[in-house]
């Protein structure tokens, strides 16, 4: 007589793919010793619950959508499956069934990793957005005005003209539904990290007598905007023969050369009279 298969916890299930993106592979090469852990309970419990063997576990991942091993984990595969549906169709194409439909993987699964929609967009901005290389650019450090900034324009030019095209594609959605709540969400998220980074370095410069000082979200928006529009604008103007555009390494340099020029104080008239 057959013995019937152990039943699996769903917190079991969640662990082993918890512990399968937290190492970058398949369930099935995760240590059974680090599902335990994950899972809150000890080696030996987890595999006497499971009958001595991982094969129960493995059958449950299965059950759920999601191939133990030989594939790329879920993580991986719905963050590729969602930057193709967002470049593509926009940010409201990518739903959690059209996500989990183009990535081979069950909802739940995705609810496992990135606990719903929202969760999965923010990984989705974090790879692609360039908040995180505008802060590792601001980390190191700086010390000529215009080639500071002309460097955080060509920053922006390299990640902005990444494919997928994410970002464009996220902000269309913003200036088209800015009250969503996936704009919402996104906006909690990047503009305080962006007025954080952009805005302690004004600030500095400010400080430092370099830059006249203005309310600080105007200085930001006189430092970003041109260099941002002139990027997503670019692929519709420039790549597609309707406009003759300049390089992208000359677009920076001439973008930090008027940003310098409209922020720089005004001279002292009195410096270099005689009296």
């Amino acid at each position: 007589m057959t013995r019937p298969e152990p039943a699996v916890p769903d917190e079991w299930v969640d662990a082993a793919l918890r512990a399968a993106d937290e190492l970058g592979t398949g369930v099935a090469d995760v240590p059974i010793a680090v599902i335990a852990r994950h899972a809150g309970v000890s080696r030996s419990t987890l595999l006497r619950r499971l009958g001595g063997s991982r094969g129960p576990l493995d059958a449950a991942v299965r059950a759920g959508g999601v191939d133990p091993g030989g594939t790329p984990p879920v993580r991986s595969r719905a963050m590729a499956a969602a930057a193709e549906l967002i470049s593509e169709s926009g940010l409201a194409a990518a739903t959690l069934d059209a996500i989990a439909a183009r990535a081979a993987c069950s909802v739940p699964s995705l609810y496992a990793v990135f606990g719903g929609r929202d969760g999965l967009l923010l990984a989705i901005f974090e790879r692609h957005s360039p908040v995180s290389a505008i802060e590792e650019y601001f980390a190191r450090p700086h010390t000529d005005l215009q080639d500071t900034v002309a460097g955080l324009y060509h920053v922006l030019a390299e990640v902005l003209g990444r494919a997928p095209r994410v970002v464009p594609a996220m902000f269309a959605e913003a200036f088209a539904r800015p009250d969503s709540p996936a704009v919402q969400s996104l906006a909690g998220q990047a503009i305080p990290r962006m007025l954080g980074v952009l805005g302690g370095w004004l600030t500095a410069q400010v400080q430092a007598g370099r830059i006249v000082a203005q309310p600080l979200p105007l200085l930001v928006q006189q430092l970003m905007a041109p260099m941002m529009i002139h990027l997503l604008m670019r692929p519709v103007a420039g790549d597609s023969g309707l406009v003759e555009l300049p390089d992208v390494d000359t677009v920076c340099d001439v973008f930090a050369d008027n940003f310098v020029r409209a922020v720089a104080p005004a001279p002292d008239p009195k410096r270099g009279r005689g009296r």
